[in-house]
């Protein structure tokens, strides 16, 4: 085969073309590599300008330090670089570019221009860094025009000037959302597409930049740090932006991770976010979330994937535990805070009273020839009055569901001539104290039967209707039942048994990395039912399971070295697959007195949400249902 194909040096200008293939793909590729300069240099202020797509023109302008007349004579050559000097360097990287392949990769397939610090430079296939002087700018303008002019054969690939478009916005919001404390600008084609304010916190940011229109009230900031120390510093920490459940989507796309400002694409990482969301989300939703995570640089290399869109770590498994128990913790902390009380529906008053003070029929009822009877057998205790012959008293307004309660007699009410002395008043005074003490009886016995649970029946062979607090209640009998199951299963998974294999599952590790997760495991395995043995280094043995388990040897290593199941999810997910197989089903007809006994169950749930995330009941309150018939209150 050397004979027909002998082996021969390509000369400089292929070399260069296919180098620059590795590095830029299309426009996006030139945004997201101008951008990374951009902050590099310290900007607080970057404008990207894209014409045609990015095909024809990108321009980047920042405030940054600028380059010197020396820097712009070498930076298109390949591997030209201020970021680095050593291999060792490559070991603690602080800036998003580092290798010093962008501007040569650009300039061999556009025409690319550099302008700063009162010079301009110009490189191509066919100009070699032609330096000129023009007048001085802040900072630096870097242009590249005519993508692939000067190689068709890859031109012919990139799609049309508006989906060119459309995904550099999308290189553009990728770098903007790791920086909130710098402005962004995106004109394209002339037009201000997006104008994002520096200073702005990272939930603004990217609420902002992502153009959501859920109302920002509904996401969250959640943050932690690792107790492990380096250097004095947390061996990594982070903020995650991630919306309630009301806010989510049917894919994982919205679930973004940054790790030292980088977008990277980590799965274990994505995944950590997705089980810690587990049980709260609805089957086939997931939460919209971004987690902006800083790690020590010596324990995560970048330089593995030509774009850096992928990382290497020393060990994930203690950042992944990290990752999903903190979002657990906080949907945990959410669920308590908006479901441990039942709170109706609507939280406006159900309707209010008021009564009215009349001292004349007072006076009138309580005067006369029957005054003298009447006083004596009040003050005998004896006397009971009629709801017709009850005086009315001013008690302010009386709220249901709410405590509004008050009496508040004026002085300047007046009084007939026939009854003025102070034992009248004094009478009168003991009337409202006994119609108030009435009206706050009257008010507890409404309050506690209205908080009582009323079941009504069933309905579509699905549902448990329910009344209480004058809400209806919508129950689904699936997930109820399905709830109650699991909850059963997990507070008693310790009493849970174990089955002992007879023949082990034998597990030989890779890496020092993954004999480190095993005993870091090891115990807590231990908990739900694994029994691990380490008989010699790198040789682990799996002797008991626990009873419920049904995976096999694949299925474990899977879960522990691929998926970075945490211990705890393992038994959450056996729990929940044995409760929806042993849970009521759709159109499964259940008596009365069962149904109302589930009905009763619903309303002591700490969680009302079936294990995968659905709601176990729907709630519809009075008002709602005003408005539904266009009855007013």
């Amino acid at each position: 085969m050397s004979l027909t194909n002998p082996v021969k040096t390509l000369n400089a200008e292929v070399a260069r073309k296919i180098a620059a293939g590795e590095v830029i793909d299309r426009p996006n590729a030139i945004v997201r590599e101008l951008m990374d300069n951009a902050i590099d240099s310290g900007a607080t202020s970057i404008t990207v300008e894209i014409a045609g797509g990015g095909i024809d023109r990108i321009r980047i302008i920042d405030n940054g330090c600028g380059m010197t007349k020396e820097d712009l004579q070498t930076c298109a050559r390949p591997h030209a670089t201020s970021k680095i000097a050593t291999e060792t360097d490559l070991m603690n990287l602080t800036t998003l570019g580092f290798r010093g392949e962008a501007l040569a990769s650009i300039a061999a397939v556009s025409r690319l221009s550099i302008q700063s610090g009162g010079w301009k430079m110009r490189a191509s296939v066919t100009e070699d860094h032609i330096i000129e002087p023009v007048a001085e700018t802040q900072g630096t303008i870097v242009q590249s025009e005519g993508l692939f002019e000067n190689f068709p054969a890859r031109r012919v690939f990139l799609k049309r000037p508006a989906t060119e478009g459309v995904m550099c916005k999308g290189t553009f919001i990728e770098k903007a959302l790791a920086r909130p404390d710098i402005a962004f600008r995106l004109i394209i084609d002339g037009q201000t597409k997006m104008d994002l304010p520096g200073n702005q916190s990272q939930k603004e940011r990217f609420i902002s930049a992502n153009s959501y229109t859920e109302d920002p009230a509904l996401f969250y900031t959640v943050s932690n740090k690792s107790q492990q120390l380096t250097e004095g510093k947390p061996l990594w920490s982070f903020n995650v932006i991630i919306g309630e459940p009301a806010v989510s989507r049917s894919s994982k796309k919205e679930i973004v991770v940054y790790v030292n400002g980088r977008k990277i694409q980590e799965y274990s990482l994505v995944q950590a976010i997705e089980y810690g969301g587990q049980g709260y989300f609805p089957n086939g939703t997931y939460p919209v979330a971004a987690a902006f995570i800083t790690v020590d640089p010596k324990s995560v290399d970048f330089n593995i994937h030509p774009a850096k869109k992928e990382a290497r770590f020393y060990d994930i498994s203690d950042l992944h535990h990290g990752l999903s128990s903190t979002i657990k913790h906080f949907f945990q902390q959410y669920t308590q805070a908006n479901f441990a009380e039942d709170k109706p529906a609507d939280s406006s008053p159900m309707y209010e009273r008021h009564i009215s003070y009349k001292p004349a029929q007072t006076q009138a009822a309580i005067s006369g020839s029957n005054f003298s009877d009447f006083r004596s057998k009040y003050m005998a205790g004896t006397h009971t009055t009629s709801s017709a012959q009850k005086p009315s008293f001013s008690t302010g307004t009386t709220t249901f569901g709410t405590t509004k309660n008050t009496f508040q007699p004026s002085s300047t009410m007046a009084y007939s001539n026939t009854a003025t002395s102070t034992e009248d008043l004094v009478q009168q005074a003991l009337f409202a104290q006994e119609y108030q003490d009435q009206e706050k009886s009257f008010e507890q016995a409404l309050v506690q039967k209205e908080s009582e649970v009323r079941f009504i029946g069933s309905c579509l062979g699905t549902f448990l209707l329910a009344e209480k607090n004058r809400n209806l209640f919508i129950i689904d009998q699936h997930a109820v039942h399905e709830r109650i199951l699991f909850d059963r299963l997990m507070n008693t998974q310790e009493k849970a048994g174990t089955q002992p294999l007879l023949i082990p599952y034998k597990i030989n590790t890779e890496s020092k990395t993954q004999d480190n997760q095993l005993n870091k495991l090891k115990e807590r395995l231990a908990n739900i039912g694994f029994t691990l043995t380490n008989p010699k280094d790198g040789y682990w043995e799996v002797t008991e399971v626990p009873e419920r388990w049904t995976g096999t040897e694949y299925d474990l290593r899977t879960l522990l070295f691929v998926k970075h199941v945490e211990p705890e999810e393992i038994i959450r997910s056996i729990a929940a697959m044995t409760a929806c197989k042993a849970a009521i089903k759709d159109g499964y007809v259940i008596d009365d007195d069962t149904a109302a006994k589930l009905v009763k169950q619903a309303f002591t749930l700490e969680d009302p949400h079936c294990p995968h995330g659905r709601p176990v009941y729907t709630v519809i309150s009075r008002e709602q249902l005003f408005t539904l018939v266009k009855r007013t209150f």
